[in-house]
Order: C-alpha cells, then sequence, then structure tokens
C-alpha cells in the first residue's frame, strides 16, 4: 500500500480541471437498450469502411515502410495540399500547404493552441453556451474565462465589444457553422462585425470547423479570416470521413505554426502517419462530395424528425430549434425546471442526453439539454422522444 499522499502530488492546475461530463454519460449509454441522444458520434453505418480498406492496403503495399516510420512534425505535405485546394474550392480562401499542421483530431489543435498562447489569467472569450471539449482544453492553462452571449445568429457582438472595452481579451473560441451544442450559425452580420472589432482589439480568433460541411439547409459562408480577423481555423476528417482515425488540422499563419510546431514535438512528435496517408488516398481516389451529399441526405432526415418528434411530444413550454446543419439540437425546458433532474428521470427511462449546464462556464443553462440526432435511426429517434417526453411527465 502507497504512503504517497497523491493529491498533494498533482499540479496546481489540474485542480481547476472537470472530467468531461459527456464522457461519464457515455458510460451509461453503452447498455444497447439506452437510447442515446448524449454523444456528438456521427452514424456507423455511413463509415467508408470498403474504401477505407482499399486505401489502407494501397498505402501498406505501395508504401509502407515510409508508412510505418516516424515522419515530419508539420504533417504529410500531399494531405496539408489537398486542404489548402478545399480551402480554395469552398470560400476561394488562398492557403498555403506550409500554413497547416496536421493534428491528432481537431482536439489535439486546442490543446496546442493553449499551450502557445495562454498564460494564467489570460482573458479567453468563448461562446455561451460554448463546445465542452474547448472548456476542458484551455482549463488545464487556467484562463479567466469570459461567456459572451450567443443567439441564433451567433455571438452578440454587442456583449463582446463591451466585454473587449472593459478589459483586452487574449482570444476569442468559436464554432461558428452550426455549433456544439447550441446549432446556431455566425450570420454574414456578425462574422463581419466580429473580425471588425477583432482586428480593433488585437483578439485572436479561432474558428473550429468540424461540421461546417454537414449542412441541410441555406447557404455556405465564408470564416471571419475572410473579413479580416486575426485568425486561426481549425478543421477535422472525424464527422466527414471517420472518427477513429483522429486526423485534423490548424490552419494559421507562419509564425503561429512554428511555435505549434514546436509544441506538438513536445506532445506526441506527428500525427499517425499511416492514418494521414491513408485518408489522403481515400481523398485521392474517392469522390468526398458524393459521400457528404449520403451523409447530409440521412442527417437532414433525422434532424427533421427529431424536431418533429420534440414539437409532437414534449409539453408546452418546451423549446428546440432546427439548425441549418451540424449534429444537434438546443432545447429548452419551462423555467425553473431542472435539465439534471430530468436527466435521472431519462436514464431510468433508457434514454440519455446532455443536460446543457455542462456547457457553460458560469453555471448557466440548468433549464436546457444538447440532443444529437446522427448517430440515431428514425425510428429510435420517435421511440427516444417518447421516452424523454414520459420521464418529464414523471418529473412535473
Amino acid at each position: 500500500m502507497s504512503t504517497i499522499d497523491w493529491n498533494s502530488r498533482f499540479s496546481h492546475r489540474m485542480s481547476g480541471v472537470k472530467k468531461s461530463f459527456i464522457r461519464e454519460i457515455l458510460k451509461v449509454t453503452e447498455n444497447p437498450s439506452v437510447i442515446s441522444f448524449a454523444g456528438g458520434l456521427p452514424s456507423p453505418e455511413l463509415f467508408p469502411v470498403e474504401e477505407m480498406a482499399e486505401a489502407a492496403a494501397y498505402v501498406l503495399k505501395q508504401n509502407g515502410r515510409n508508412a510505418l516510420q516516424y515522419s515530419t512534425t508539420e504533417g504529410f505535405l500531399p494531405l496539408r495540399e489537398w486542404i489548402a485546394a478545399r480551402y480554395l474550392k469552398r470560400f476561394g480562401l488562398v492557403v498555403h500547404p506550409d500554413e497547416i499542421v496536421i493534428t491528432t483530431g481537431s482536439q489535439q489543435g486546442l490543446d496546442l493552441l493553449g499551450k502557445v498562447f495562454i498564460n494564467p489569467g489570460d482573458r479567453l472569450m468563448i461562446e455561451r453556451p460554448g463546445y465542452l471539449g474547448a472548456i476542458q482544453a484551455f482549463s488545464i492553462y487556467e484562463p479567466k474565462f469570459v461567456g459572451i452571449e450567443s443567439g441564433e445568429n451567433g455571438v452578440n457582438t454587442l456583449d463582446l465589444q463591451a466585454a473587449l472595452e472593459e478589459a483586452p481579451g487574449k482570444m476569442l473560441y468559436t464554432v461558428p457553422n452550426f455549433q456544439n451544442p447550441s446549432g446556431s450559425t455566425f450570420d454574414r452580420a456578425t462574422r463581419e462585425k466580429t473580425a471588425a472589432l477583432a482586428d480593433k482589439h488585437g483578439l485572436l480568433v479561432i474558428e473550429d470547423d468540424p461540421y461546417g460541411e454537414l449542412r441541410y439547409r441555406g447557404t455556405d459562408l465564408p470564416p471571419m479570416r475572410q473579413f479580416g480577423a486575426p485568425g486561426v481555423l481549425l478543421g477535422s476528417f472525424s464527422k466527414l470521413v471517420a472518427p477513429g482515425l483522429r486526423v485534423g488540422w490548424i490552419c494559421a499563419p507562419r509564425e503561429v505554426l512554428a511555435k505549434i510546431t514546436v509544441a506538438k514535438q513536445a506532445t506526441d512528435l506527428h500525427t499517425d502517419i499511416f492514418a494521414q496517408r491513408v485518408i489522403h488516398r481515400y481523398l485521392s481516389t474517392c469522390d468526398l462530395d458524393a459521400h457528404l451529399t449520403k451523409l447530409r441526405s440521412v442527417y437532414g432526415e433525422r434532424i427533421n424528425a427529431m424536431h418533429a418528434a420534440f414539437q409532437r411530444y414534449m409539453p408546452a413550454g418546451a423549446r428546440c430549434n432546427l439548425p441549418e446543419g451540424g449534429m444537434f439540437l438546443w432545447a429548452t425546458l419551462p423555467v425553473g425546471t431542472s435539465a439534471h433532474a430530468l436527466f435521472d428521470k431519462a436514464a431510468a427511462n433508457q434514454v440519455a442526453f446532455v443536460p446543457g449546464s455542462a456547457f457553460y462556464v458560469d453555471n448557466g443553462g440548468l433549464n436546457s439539454m444538447r440532443l444529437n440526432f446522427t448517430n440515431t435511426e428514425i425510428p429510435r429517434i420517435d421511440e427516444g422522444m417518447r421516452r424523454l417526453a414520459a420521464a418529464y411527465a414523471e418529473l412535473a
């Protein structure tokens, strides 16, 4: 039996970092009888398994020794060239491959940005509600979080302006397209105003865009970098191709990437080069746009089904939005209703969601919740909403 007091050995920074509430919930949903709206999971039956198997076999046969060897920190150059070309195709955004570093998912991108930019006490602006994974990643570096109210059209720019005039901010973290958790999207006016404020106040804008190509209605809008924001872009293949590969990227000015590269070398040397080569082979030989069309069709039907089921079964006073894309609906319960209390009732009824308070840095969102629709087929969506309504009736 060890006599070490482990709590006295841990670094101070870990005292303020909480477990991921979502990861803890996912343990509950391992039971197959539980209908889970909790995780942010793509649908596994839509993974391009055969195409990826062919790509992996090709990489091993043609480039096996290089694919199994150490590689450069920046990442596989042909993959970085593909990403740069994609920015040009989608937005007319000119990006050089040397402005891209491949990361182990976009989550590692958050951690690296925290290492490079955040000193203890730095003011970090984040949407309210904001992405839980970012809150957890940045918390390790001990910033002072400043919640900026966010609505249907993105952050409240008056709220952001007031926060910046009160005291300087180090950076603003956003998910501008189909935000996690709220599903909201920055409209053009919000993007332009946010970019102008960032430029005026020297505020670094981090645009995390894992869902941007999962649009079911409406029109794509360019990143705030196009409007002059001092910006860093994060991207990922997790929601578009396969999350298990853990391949994402950071797109940033060369001065930033020089520091990012050093930080990554100290973390993992480089992202899995075999996975990078496999996904590049897939992107080079398969029709990604056709794959995305299939995703949009299936997910578009599921988001409509969940929204309709919510309206059909949930009580008066409960509301949910209908985002233009992404993976989540954001719902609010009547004032005074605890989403945590509802979660306990729902778990007993074998349905799960994420209470909204997990996405706030200031104890907000007590009567709100996030619902994922992408990983559940329509009949189970309907049954899950029936169970959720029954849990609410028990709570009421």
